[in-house]
């Protein structure tokens, strides 16, 4: 399936990604810079999935009836919302200035960051479960199954690709808290959190 292409097109341009954005230096401003940059490079694996989605979806949506059909219809309107927010996301950090920020800003920018993809690895597993539900719901012989079928696959896919996704972006920002402790000063901010 065309599904399956892309999915491993996007693993492949994922992996590039991440190895590009993790880059090391010592000072507050190249941090933060080194931050934003990732923050962008992760908005651009997301935009492109978005990007392949809807033109595989709409091509998809054209050529199919049925299930497929429904497969393909909710993959568009799903990456039209995942293009939204990579588009606004790549927005705020292009314009961000990485020199405008103290330590205190620093480590709360980065720890939200952090928090931000946690929540949403959670919400993910609800995508998931939603998709499988359903699925489920689809064999319950109902006049809409089709339907219900082709759009809880999608749900199912989109989640589990936005798992990885905001799993491994996690890790990536995840790998930088040593580098920004010692960029804090010799307490840290207050009592010295960590991660």
């Amino acid at each position: 399936m065309q599904w399956k292409k892309l999915l491993s097109l996007l693993a492949f341009t994922f992996l590039i990604g991440v190895t590009l954005i993790y880059g090391q230096t010592d000072d507050l401003p190249s941090f933060n810079q080194d931050r934003l940059s990732r923050q962008k490079t992760a908005m651009a694996i997301l935009g492109t999935w978005a990007i392949g989605n809807m033109a595989v979806g709409a091509v998809g949506m054209g050529r199919s009836s049925g299930e497929t059909r429904y497969f393909h219809q909710m993959n568009v309107g799903w990456n039209v919302v995942n293009l939204s927010i990579a588009g606004w996301a790549f927005y705020q950090a292009a314009k961000a200035d990485p020199f405008a920020l103290d330590a205190a800003a620093t480590f709360q920018e980065h720890h939200n960051l952090q928090k931000l993809l946690l929540f949403n690895a959670g919400l993910d597993v609800g995508y998931m479960l939603g998709g499988a539900y359903l699925m489920e719901r689809s064999r319950r012989g109902t006049s809409n199954a089709p339907r219900l079928k082709g759009f809880g696959r999608s749900i199912a896919v989109q989640g589990a690709f936005l798992f990885l996704f905001d799993v491994s972006t996690y890790a990536v920002f995840a790998t930088q808290n040593d580098r920004l402790f010692p960029l804090l000063g010799p307490n840290g901010i207050g009592m010295g959190f960590k991660f």
